[in-house]
């Protein structure tokens, strides 16, 4: 039987796996940069406003999100680039839906900003 890693050594090196993922990601991967920076500000403005600590969590949790989905379509995108470099309409619908996926996301994290923001600051 193979030597399985076990208990707290492998907590450790699921850890170093997942820093090269992201340094990864950072590195090759523009939109997921950018989402990046942008969660960063916008957490930055959820800690500033004065909201409750629901309304925080939605609006830091919703940004967090956008990143999580932006990872798992920038792991999909690499697989299929893996796979070949022809176009083939299973591949291609593979990156559509990872991008659309990201799209939903984005598109929600906006209508919770955009419902937050508003019952805060423009409700009566």
């Amino acid at each position: 039987m193979a030597n399985q890693t076990k208990g707290f050594t492998r907590v450790i090196k699921a850890a170093g796996y997942s820093l090269k993922g992201l340094k990864a990601a950072w590195v090759n991967e523009a939109a997921f940069r950018q989402e990046s920076v942008a969660a960063i500000l916008a957490v930055i403005i959820a800690l500033w406003l004065d909201i409750s600590y629901i309304d925080r969590l939605l609006l830091i949790s919703s940004v967090v999100l956008v990143a999580i989905v932006e990872l798992i379509n920038s792991a999909i995108e690499a697989v299929v680039d893996r796979v070949g470099s022809e176009y083939h309409e299973l591949s291609g619908r593979a990156k559509d839906i990872g991008s659309a996926a990201v799209f939903i996301t984005i598109g929600l994290a906006l209508v919770i900003w955009a419902t937050v923001l508003w019952q805060r600051y423009f409700a009566g």
